[in-house]
């Protein structure tokens, strides 16, 4: 049986489990009047959860005595429904970042601070499953608080999911979109073109680039140079411009791409002139 470690509050205890790992419980009352050493139940726990990364597991300690404890429940049916639709978390860091992100947007929201999102069109088209995730997320808020968050919220949320499941930072999340909605503009600008944020169209052109990206930085290579000299006699304008993108992507990257990725773009490019 789990012996208790510490009792957080009320509703949350570390106990450590059979191989002497610490480990979260969280359940109403569980810590209730427990002290170092009592045995519990595991059985009374509503939510169970392993930090392996010590570092992790701090922060949530740090970050509990600022919640309210229905707060930390709520939290766990969010982190529950995030690993049904999604699969298993495999970064950890979810637990605090998530956690603190939506207990500092909702404070915002009640004092009617609003933060706007400029990669919101973006991040939906990268991450569709994510976002429908988090749109659903930012429903379980307004039942949960009352408070209805802001579009933006939903990419940002957004974000922290597809962070959770693939275990990249938030940070290089960010600068994936970040990469994405500066190609995008690099587009409109050496197009002379405004991009309907809101077709399918846009949203295809987006999922491309993130395709080219991956494969970029995977290093996936074809043989492409007949068809790229066809493309630079044939569409200089689109195909230089590739070259600048596939420049900024390679620089990104810190990686050598190849000139195959060239042709892609051209031809995406010169469908976006036509259209």
């Amino acid at each position: 049986m789990p012996k208790i470690k510490k009792a957080l509050n009320n509703n949350v205890i570390i106990a450590s489990n059979s191989t002497n790992k610490e480990v979260i419980y969280i359940g109403k009352g569980i810590g209730f009047n427990k002290k170092r050493g009592d045995v519990i139940n595991p059985e009374s726990a509503e939510k169970v959860f392993l930090l392996e990364s010590q570092a992790e597991q701090e922060k949530y300690k740090q970050l509990l005595p600022f919640l309210n404890e229905d707060f930390i429940t709520f939290m766990h049916d969010v982190l529950t429904y995030i690993e049904k639709e999604m699969g298993p978390i495999i970064n950890e860091h979810i637990h605090t970042g998530l956690t603190d992100h939506i207990a500092f947007a909702i404070k915002r929201a009640k004092e009617g601070i609003f933060i706007k999102n400029p990669f919101l069109v973006e991040t939906q088209a990268l991450y569709q499953q994510e976002y429908r995730i988090a749109k659903e997320i930012v429903n379980m808020i307004k039942e949960y608080s009352g408070i209805e968050l802001p579009t933006g919220e939903i990419g940002l949320i957004a974000l922290h999911i597809h962070s959770s499941v693939t275990n990249r930072t938030i940070q290089e999340v960010n600068k994936y979109s970040e990469l994405v909605y500066q190609v995008i503009s690099m587009i409109e600008t050496g197009l002379d073109i405004t991009l309907e944020r809101d077709n399918i169209q846009y949203f295809r052109l987006v999922q491309h680039i993130r395709h080219a990206i991956d494969r970029m930085n995977q290093k996936h290579t074809e043989n492409q140079i007949t068809l790229a000299k066809v493309l630079k006699q044939e569409y200089p304008l689109c195909y230089n411009l590739a070259w600048k993108i596939v420049k900024v992507i390679q620089k990104h990257l810190q990686k050598s791409v190849d000139e195959s990725e060239v042709v892609y773009l051209t031809i995406h490019l010169q469908r976006l002139i036509k259209d």
